[in-house]
């Protein structure tokens, strides 16, 4: 299963999926594009089922939570991958946005891990990659409910990992930094903001992820460039890195 399946990461996870010979069951709000890329899928000779569901909300979470918890056609793999982001400053977007992006990037999260170990467990078997992101390992300078969120995926995947050694089911957070998809575009960060070696494709952060989660890692961070960020970014003291990071876009 593969949330926020329609464009993007998404869509990317679900195309690297199907040539791997997975069957699939995808997850977006957009139920258009959903089918496009379903029928597209199809024609690989899998079979492809389609929920369209908006995971910022009870009622969809409940729905595809469900799915997850079905004994006929199991999940083995579930990558949590829909998610949203603003870059303003705290206090700019109205609460509900804020709030809406909560529900979506944590809560979502929360309750589509919780049905899929439950049921993974039982079976002894099942691997979760939920989407995080590089925001959540440094300190920023704005888009704090955004950073503040991925912070609790990647700690959430890590400790998850941890909890369930030996139990046949795996957890890994996969951290990318700026990704060619619509994400960072809808965000409000355009490739003019970001040096181009910055930027990685999403065929390479997912063939990473996947890589990683088969290893049982439970953080992975796609990109050479990127994992040489993390790494420094560790070696500096947090009070000097919090004040090279002030209003960065990263």
């Amino acid at each position: 299963m593969v949330t926020g399946a329609s464009v993007g990461l998404g869509a990317a996870f679900a195309r690297e999926l199907c040539r791997e010979g997975y069957d699939l069951v995808l997850v977006a709000r957009d139920a258009e594009r959903l089918e496009a890329l379903a029928a597209e899928l199809r024609d690989s000779g899998r079979q492809v089922e389609t929920l369209s569901a908006d995971l910022a909300t009870d009622a969809g979470t409940a729905s595809v939570a469900a799915r997850i918890a079905a004994t006929e056609r199991p999940v083995e793999l579930l990558v949590n991958n829909a998610g949203k982001g603003m870059y303003e400053p705290f206090g700019e977007r109205s609460l509900a946005d804020e709030e809406g992006m909560l529900d979506l990037n944590v809560r979502a999260v929360l309750r589509l891990s919780h049905a899929a170990i439950r049921a993974m467990r039982v079976r002894g078997r099942g691997q979760i990659i939920n989407v995080s992101s590089v925001a959540s390992l440094v300190p920023r300078g704005f888009g704090a409910t955004y950073a503040a969120s991925k912070a609790w995926v990647t700690a959430f995947s890590e400790d998850l990992s941890q909890q369930l050694g030996g139990t046949g089911v795996s957890v890994t957070a996969v951290c990318p930094g700026f990704v060619h998809t619509e994400f960072h575009q809808r965000a409000g960060i355009g490739r003019a903001d970001v040096p181009d070696w910055m930027w990685i494709d999403a065929g390479e952060v997912v063939r990473t992820a996947l890589a990683d989660a088969r290893r049982g890692r439970p953080v992975s961070i796609p990109g050479r460039q990127w994992k040489a960020v993390i790494g420094l970014s560790r070696s500096i003291p947090r009070p000097a890195l919090r004040r090279i990071m002030r209003g960065r876009s990263l």
